[in-house]
């Protein structure tokens, strides 16, 4: 892994993130591209009534100061830091980061939100994951030492999921994790057999090359039978594909993977269905 990009709001969940993304840099020799987005919109910066330039340059140099004492920690000694200051909070942006410097891996801390806060705010974490093209590891608390044992990877095994199936198993693999498929039955239009369950599984499994066991988890939703299987199972992350979904397509459809970024206790890796 070359690159992780760190998103930073000098909030503690963000250095929650950068704990865990200083943790995967040394031990894969990465370099951390520090992102911080600022709160100064197009006329702040470009209007020469009612807000003088100056004032936005001094904003500018604050936050830079900030960020750079921010980043001052004992736990970034010997890693290789870049910091980007960005002036707009456009969540898009990050894919042009990421583009730009190869990134391979996006690691956002979150706090999480709930209610109508999270149906008209939604999180910044969730933004992130709706825009990312890269994967996307989703940080809660704070965790030292950055071990994983046990990747539960939730999929409804459909065609579409065979390109962020195998990033799933190669984010595994570099985890040195024991990966953990398993396909979330629900009731509904959605519920499928024993039998139509496995075929499907087992016809994903032949197309994708993999000779791996498959556990069908019974629940009422998806969401909720992912969160219980691995709290169930004792998994240390929760990985997941998303649609990304934007617009109308998303307030009334929404994205599970979003959903889980926003509620889960334990990490949550998204990966995204190539469309």
């Amino acid at each position: 892994m070359k690159n992780i990009i760190v998103p930073i709001d000098f909030s503690e969940q963000s250095e929650h993130a950068l704990k865990v993304a200083a943790s995967l840099a040394k031990k894969h020799g990465s370099e951390i591209l520090a992102l911080h987005m600022l709160e100064l919109n197009q006329a702040m910066v470009s209007s020469s009534e009612g807000f003088h330039p100056e004032q936005t340059v001094f904003l500018i140099k604050l936050a830079e100061k900030r960020f750079s004492d921010f980043l001052d920690k004992p736990y970034l000694k010997g890693i290789t830091i870049t910091p980007i200051v960005k002036h707009f909070k456009v969540f898009s942006e990050v894919n042009q980061v990421a583009k730009k410097h190869n990134a391979e891996l996006i690691v956002m801390g979150s706090h999480g939100t709930d209610g109508l806060k999270e149906i008209f705010v939604g999180s910044n974490a969730e933004k992130v994951v709706r825009n990312a093209t890269i994967p996307v590891l989703v940080i809660k608390d704070e965790m030292p030492d950055f071990k994983i044992d046990r990747f539960v990877f939730a999929c409804d095994f459909r065609d579409d999921n065979l390109l962020a199936f195998q990033k799933a198993k190669d984010f595994a693999k570099m985890l040195s994790a024991k990966l953990d498929l398993v396909y979330i039955n629900t009731p509904g239009d959605n519920f499928l057999s024993t039998k139509d369950a496995y075929d499907r599984i087992n016809k994903f499994l032949r197309k994708s090359n993999t000779g791996m066991e498959v556990e069908i988890y019974n629940d009422y939703s998806v969401e909720k039978g992912i969160l219980n299987y691995s709290e169930m199972s004792g998994a240390d992350i929760i990985g997941i594909s998303t649609h990304g979904r934007k617009g109308l397509s998303h307030f009334f459809m929404g994205s599970i993977g979003e959903d889980l970024a926003n509620h889960s206790k334990i990490p949550v890796v998204t990966f995204k269905i190539s469309n």
